[in-house]
């Protein structure tokens, strides 16, 4: 079996993420061209993407990650109702993931779509959901992302993270040697806020016991930030896993860490 790396495209990297649905083409088409040279490589690609400005602004507003609740919102220009931004959200995912498909296939990468909503319960590590279909032909890149999925009980519905698909993909995909967190802006986790650091601030080797700064949107995003993909990272490594944080607008670095290459960013252990 070749072996595989689990690949995260940040949402705040592949959008702009304070405009409502709108990709960042350029660096999309960068990422996947390094998707087709690790195929070319010997190495296959599980890749699972952000929502970025196609998700956290709506499920915000609609307070999508608590679940159903009981409150009086205002209407936004396509919605009237929870259960109506749950539709517009998935829909706007499917809009997004088609413009990452677009260009894994211009560059000659076969892919398979998998969207949460159609096969995950539940949300935060633990989510319920069978992954054999990850498990796919050499050379074909199984694509999932960060979606609205079903919640059992009361809740009927909440945010599953991109950062806690990854987890389980890869510890739970045969063959899968690294996860690689393409981030957006910044070169991997830092020691000081992104807006003050130098170049000399990168933690090039981190673990929980290692403090670290980064920027969370709270008024946009619904999920961890940073936090979580580092706390997850963490998780993956304790299971045997290569984790790498790296600046995904620098391609290359991409590539070099998906092939266990020395790269700058920060490489995550337990």
């Amino acid at each position: 079996m070749r072996e595989r790396v689990v690949i995260k495209w940040g949402g705040g990297l592949i959008t702009d993420k304070t405009t409502l649905c709108t990709p960042n083409l350029t660096v999309i088409a960068q990422l996947a061209d390094a998707v087709k040279r690790c195929i070319d490589s010997g190495v296959d690609v599980v890749l699972v993407h952000g929502a970025g400005s196609f998700g956290h602004l709506r499920a915000k507003h609609w307070r999508l990650n608590e679940g159903r609740v009981d409150a009086t919102f205002a209407p936004d220009e396509q919605c009237t109702s929870q259960d109506e931004a749950v539709q517009h959200v998935r829909q706007d995912m499917l809009t997004l993931n088609a413009h990452v498909r677009s260009a894994l296939e211009h560059v000659g990468v076969a892919t398979s779509v998998h969207p949460p909503h159609e096969w995950a319960n539940g949300t935060g590590e633990h989510f319920a959901g069978d992954l054999d279909a990850f498990n796919a032909d050499e050379g074909v890149v199984p694509i999932t992302f960060g979606d609205v999925v079903p919640v059992n009980g009361e809740l009927e519905f909440g945010i599953l993270s991109g950062d806690d698909l990854v987890l389980r993909l890869s510890t739970e995909v045969p063959g899968v040697r690294r996860l690689v967190f393409a981030i957006g802006g910044v070169d991997g986790l830092l020691r000081v806020p992104p807006d003050q650091a130098t170049y000399d601030d990168l933690i090039e080797h981190w673990s929980p016991s290692v403090a670290f700064e980064g920027a969370h949107y709270s008024d946009i995003d619904v999920t961890g930030g940073i936090g979580l993909k580092a706390a997850r990272g963490a998780q993956a490594a304790a299971q045997g896993i290569e984790v790498h944080m790296v600046n995904g607008g620098h391609a290359d670095r991409v590539y070099q860490a998906c092939l266990g290459e020395p790269v700058r960013g920060t490489r995550v252990t337990n």
